[in-house]
């Protein structure tokens, strides 16, 4: 965040403290990349969980916090995941964990007490156990059936204490994690829009499939209809066009109302829709993004778009105006 103004002494020392922290802790980040095996592989192994099961998140304090954020990841990015808080769960939120789940814990020093009734849990049902943890040789490493090891590196706070690096290489891990799977998957754009279909980043990701009129609400006539019918078709339907199909069903021409006016004359109602379309539409296909839709409206200063298949047969229309209703920019 560059600053014209020269900064003061004291300025110049909060600064210097903003700096050491996120050096340290970008450091802790490389090492611990570096780092990374075959321990991580298998981990995304277990948290690949069959027959319906989830990833369930659980920690203390501000590993607590962590593994929400963790959990929102994983679930958003195409892992079913959800985060259980430890001390709840010994009130009766174990019931939210099943056979078919597997349980990724964290906890820095890996001897948080209130992980031990989930532990505990996991081991008398076979559930699958993951721990992120900075000691290899603690209660919850020793326990779990795998176990991730942040690297030992000191925290970022001056006296050492406040959990600062090691909540960063804990969230970090569980981003690797969440990405690594959601590559394994496949996972694809109008996959996150299935689970992100608020924001703007829902609607960037829609579908012109989504948007667009169908069935008997497209304005379509066939190449010999008088334009004493189209007239009435292109009101009806308040498109401002009418679609023009051959025998086949193929999209072939469009009629607009600039078609009208240009082909304004006494004897205009008395022609046949081919011989006033315009031939060759621009038309878009339903899987193309809604946003590719708006722009091609935009240049093309049209304001509505048939949706064909390979074959032009049309599927339905796109307009203008459903593209800014749905917020698309």
């Amino acid at each position: 965040m560059p600053d014209d103004a020269a900064p003061t002494s004291s300025a110049a020392a909060d600064l210097a403290v903003a700096r050491r922290v996120l050096t340290a802790e970008a450091d802790a980040l490389r090492v611990m990349a570096s780092r990374l095996g075959d321990a991580f592989v298998r981990a995304l192994d277990l948290l690949t969980p069959g027959d319906g099961g989830r990833v369930i998140v659980t920690g203390m304090g501000k590993s607590g916090h962590v593994g929400r954020k963790i959990a929102a990841t994983l679930a958003s990015t195409g892992t079913p995941a959800l985060y259980v808080h430890p001390a709840e769960a010994s009130h009766g939120d174990l019931g939210m964990i099943t056979r078919f789940d597997v349980v990724l814990a964290l906890s820095n020093s890996g001897e948080t007490a209130e992980l031990t009734d989930i532990i505990t849990y996991t081991r008398r049902y076979a559930i699958p156990l993951l721990a992120i943890t900075s000691r290899s040789e603690s209660s919850l490493a020793d326990a779990a059936d795998l176990a991730l090891i942040l690297p030992d590196i000191g925290e970022a706070c001056p006296i050492g204490l406040a959990p600062t690096t090691s909540t960063t290489m804990m969230l970090a891990l569980g981003d690797s994690l969440a990405v690594a799977l959601l590559e394994r998957k496949g996972f694809s754009p109008s996959d996150f829009q299935i689970y992100h279909p608020g924001g703007k980043l829902g609607r960037q990701l829609l579908k012109v499939s989504d948007l667009m009129h169908q069935a008997e609400a497209v304005p379509l006539v066939p190449l010999d209809r008088m334009m004493s019918d189209v007239l009435l078709v292109m009101t009806t339907k308040s498109f401002g066009c009418a679609g023009v199909i051959d025998t086949d069903g193929r999209l072939v021409g469009i009629i607009t109302d600039g078609d009208l006016r240009r082909h304004m004359a006494p004897g205009l109602i008395g022609r046949s829709a081919g011989g006033v379309m315009t031939p060759s539409p621009q038309a878009i296909r339903p899987a193309v993004l809604a946003a590719e839709a708006l722009r091609l409206m935009n240049e093309r200063k049209i304001t509505s778009l048939f949706v064909v298949d390979d074959a032009l047969h049309p599927l339905g229309i796109v307009h203008l105006h459903d593209c800014l209703r749905a917020g698309i920019a």
